[in-house]
């Protein structure tokens, strides 16, 4: 049976500094920055590697990408897609379920609570404390990697999906 990879990465901590800035275009904050930079190990070490990066269009996911983009394969592709926007569970289920069948491994970098909630939905199997860890909190800057017994992406179903990885800004480096 063919597989895909999920990784769902929540964007790195934005900046709140300027009360005139809509939130589509706030930027990281100083510890978003510092997280990235530890995710960006934490990538590397792990031979994370999507063929596809969906990316929200705004400015704080953006540049949570742009900070990861040197762990990642040369070579993959980045969609930008309005839609990942703050969007819901719903909705980034919806995408995923548009991916070419031809790609195995996909990031996508949005937004709470769209974003948590998807992974909760997905996540039916794995070690039951990370499910648990996963259920409570998405912070800033986590990565979730999810793996699925499918061949396509519009097969994608609730609990389908076994967490392989649940990586917050503050756990302690494995190795």
């Amino acid at each position: 049976m063919a597989t895909k990879q999920l990784y769902l990465l929540r964007h790195a901590k934005s900046s709140r500094d300027d009360p005139g800035l809509e939130d589509f275009e706030r930027p990281l904050a100083p510890r978003g920055k510092r997280d990235c930079r530890a995710l960006r190990k934490r990538l590397r070490a792990e031979e994370v590697a999507p063929s596809l990066v969906l990316c929200s269009p705004a400015l704080r996911t953006r540049e949570t990408y742009e900070a990861i983009a040197t762990a990642l394969p040369r070579g993959h592709a980045l969609r930008l897609e309005g839609g990942l926007y703050l969007a819901s569970a719903r909705s980034l289920l919806a995408c995923l379920r548009r991916i070419e069948d031809e790609i195995a491994v996909v990031m996508l970098i949005g937004h709470n609570p769209g974003l948590h909630r998807l992974a909760v939905q997905l996540a039916g199997k794995g070690k039951a404390s990370l499910r648990a860890a996963l259920a409570a909190k998405l912070p800033t800057a986590a990565l979730v990697h999810l793996a699925f017994p499918i061949g396509r992406w519009r097969d994608l179903a609730e609990a389908s999906g076994t967490l392989r990885a649940f990586v917050r800004p503050r756990d302690p480096e494995e190795g």
